[in-house]
């Protein structure tokens, strides 16, 4: 083993010191990048490439890593054996993994795994997050933007797809901090409301509605999209980061929820990570593993094309999809390089708010986590997708062009504009 691993040290870009178990020192003293190791586990991960794997033996205390995040992971793409894309499917793919993602998505448990990660603590989100807490993929329309200036520029792109209008009544799926919500309100002038599940996010746009005096224009529900009372549908509705949540038993009853939620001839924006393997629903070599245990308990990951045919099963029709891949690795990287400059207020907070154990655990794997997909939307081993989808009126005179059946124009200039 240890013959191929200095072989595979050796031929890294970033040079990488390691401290086997028993104190024996691999590579140069000067490296960047230092790896500790503590059992001959660790050893055999490393070795092995399972770099998920190597991330849960980090938070687990069996792996110290030293070094810049970025070269961390430059390091541990070049580990890598395997295309994480390519792997046996996910454990979700058979008739017994349905049944088990549908057991994982009640509404109890689903409700646990948002508050579980969500809830986890609003002052150390707070530290990384730009100003509004923006928590999905920004849109870098400018190379020159700032992290908060391309999350201001992505939730007027979506309010610009949707078409929003002056007293519109505008629905947001899983609000999080309220950023879209807000943003709708005050500059489009819709009547908006949102649902979310974690009492966290709740409480603070209740708050941030009430400061900001919204409260006729701005609503905040606790609930799940299953559970949305019936009442007349939205003529906009928006769901950003939310459907990684859902789970792929579920996905057609999703679908089906935005388009009862959404009045016909009315649009919808669908915003959320993709898988880029069409077969598997997590990334291998242990990645897909570590982000259940750790980050997403519960989340499962689809290609665009089945979270398409899910929508057009329910009845709604794609009329525009945007892959917005590397917009997010950007992202990410903003929200990894914002942590690392703030680590010891990180900690500080964790340990305030949280049990001591979990506010060292979580630290350790936040810190992988953002840099970890950062490196996977840069390789392309996850996708970040907007599909904007219509629910057809039925009528062929509908709008400037006939046989629109919806408010879409069926020209894309509008977004831009």
């Amino acid at each position: 083993m240890l013959p191929h691993l200095e072989a595979r040290l050796a031929s890294l870009p970033t040079a990488v010191q390691v401290q086997l178990p028993h104190g024996q020192l691999i590579g140069p003293d000067d490296a960047p990048v230092r790896v500790q190791l503590h059992s001959a586990l660790a050893l055999a991960m490393l070795a092995d490439g399972q770099i998920g794997s190597l991330a849960t033996a980090v938070v687990e205390g069996q792996v110290d890593l030293y070094g810049h995040m970025r070269d961390v992971m430059g390091m541990a793409a070049s580990l890598l054996e395997v295309d994480p894309r390519k792997e046996a499917p996910g454990r979700w793919s058979s008739a017994v993994g349905k049944l088990r993602s549908r057991a994982m998505h009640t509404l109890t448990r689903d409700a646990q795994q948002i508050q579980f990660h969500y809830d986890l603590s609003d002052d150390f989100y707070a530290l990384w997050l730009d100003p509004r807490r923006v928590y999905s993929c920004a849109y870098y329309r400018e190379p020159g933007m700032g992290l908060a200036q391309a999350q201001e520029a992505k939730l007027d792109h979506i309010c610009r797809k949707l078409r929003l209008k002056p007293g519109e009544r505008f629905l947001d799926i899983g609000a999080g901090w309220g950023g879209l919500l807000l943003w709708a309100a005050e500059h489009y002038g819709v009547q908006a409301h949102g649902i979310t599940l974690s009492r966290n996010q709740h409480e603070y746009v209740r708050r941030l509605i009430t400061a900001k005096g919204l409260e006729s224009r701005v609503h905040i529900e606790l609930c799940d999209y299953r559970d949305k009372a019936q009442e007349a549908p939205f003529d906009k509705v928006a769901s950003v980061g939310m459907f990684e949540h859902v789970g792929r038993a579920h996905m057609p009853v999703y679908f089906q929820a935005v388009k009862k939620l959404l009045k016909p001839g009315g649009m919808a924006l669908i915003h959320g990570i993709t898988a880029a393997g069409v077969d598997n629903l997590e990334l291998g070599a242990g990645m897909g593993e570590f982000i259940e245990r750790y980050i997403f308990p519960g989340g499962e990951l689809l290609h665009v094309s089945t979270m398409l045919h899910d929508a057009a099963q329910a009845g709604l029709e794609m009329v525009d999809t945007e892959n917005l891949r590397p917009h997010y690795a950007r992202t990410l990287w903003a929200w990894s390089d914002a942590l690392e400059a703030q680590l010891p207020q990180a900690a500080n907070i964790l340990r305030q708010q949280v049990a001591p154990e979990r506010a060292q655990k979580a630290l350790k794997a936040y810190r992988l986590y953002l840099a970890g997909c950062a490196m996977a939307f840069e390789q392309g081993w996850i996708a970040l997708h907007q599909m904007l989808l219509t629910h057809p009126n039925g009528r062929i005179d509908h709008g400037s062009l006939r046989g629109a059946q919806s408010s879409y124009p069926f020209q894309r200039d509008y977004m831009y504009r």
